[in-house]
């Protein structure tokens, strides 16, 4: 790669935030921004694997720090963002599903999976975005969807309301934030190999699962840098109100 062309996809002298970086996708995250050489701030309900994820980063030559945070509380994510700092990159990562059938789903399995998949992610976005206005500074805010705001699975009925939902919010923030220089997009993952849904992706289930996806394989984390890296970057500057999918094809598939 030229280095004239690497430069638009480095993000030396930025910060970011990625939420829900305890496990999964928001771990990985966190690592490839710093990586690419952003200052991290990982922030989750659970603290101690944020202690053992800022050792990696930092054991790596990049920097990172951790926060305790829950998403749904507005009075913690604006403790959480006075301490952090001015950001120039939002990962808005922090989720929760569960799987029941649709008759069985009462009204706190509805608010949880809400209230942090959708509600969560709204007041993270604007608080950002608040900041960033009154900082006079752009920046670029990444809200991780997934394919099922796009199409449908049965007993996940909240968590496809979640995210579709917060596709469409992302085009609305795009929309009024743009004048402010803040980039709003999603990044849609499909099925993403993980320590948390390993046991069920490498069982008989999850093998006919595999079978409907065009690729005839399910992601893993890597696969998604080079999405995550575009959004947060000047490579992608022009970018907003976009969905970027990354399924092996799985969208694709016929019904």
């Amino acid at each position: 790669m030229q280095p004239s062309i690497a430069h638009l996809f480095s993000l030396d002298g930025r910060r970011a935030l990625v939420t829900g970086a305890s496990s999964g996708l928001g771990r990985h995250f966190a690592l490839t921004l710093a990586a690419a050489g952003a200052e991290v701030a990982v922030a989750a309900r659970r603290s101690e694997p944020l202690r053992s994820l800022v050792e990696e980063i930092e054991a790596a030559g990049g920097h990172a720090k951790a926060f305790t945070l829950d998403v749904t509380h507005r009075d913690d994510v604006c403790r959480c963002l006075d301490e952090i700092g001015p950001l120039d990159i939002l990962v808005n990562n922090a989720g929760v599903s569960d799987s029941q059938n649709l008759l069985a789903y009462d009204d706190e399995g509805w608010d949880r999976i809400l209230d942090t998949n959708l509600k969560g992610a709204w007041i993270v976005a604007q608080e950002t975005a608040r900041q960033m206005v009154q900082g006079g500074r752009g920046g670029s805010l990444i809200n991780v969807t997934s394919i099922l705001a796009s199409r449908v699975a049965g007993a996940v009925s909240p968590y496809v309301a979640a995210k579709a939902g917060l596709a469409q919010l992302t085009r609305a923030m795009a929309l009024e934030l743009a004048r402010h220089g803040i980039r709003v997009n999603s990044l849609a993952p499909g099925y993403v190999m993980t320590e948390l849904n390993e046991e069920f992706l490498c069982s008989e289930a999850g093998e006919k699962l595999r079978a409907r996806i065009p690729s005839r394989r399910f992601n893993l984390p890597a696969d998604l840098d080079g999405a995550l890296l575009l959004l947060a970057s000047d490579a992608g500057k022009a970018m907003s109100g976009a969905e970027i999918v990354v399924d092996g094809g799985h969208l694709c598939s016929s019904l």
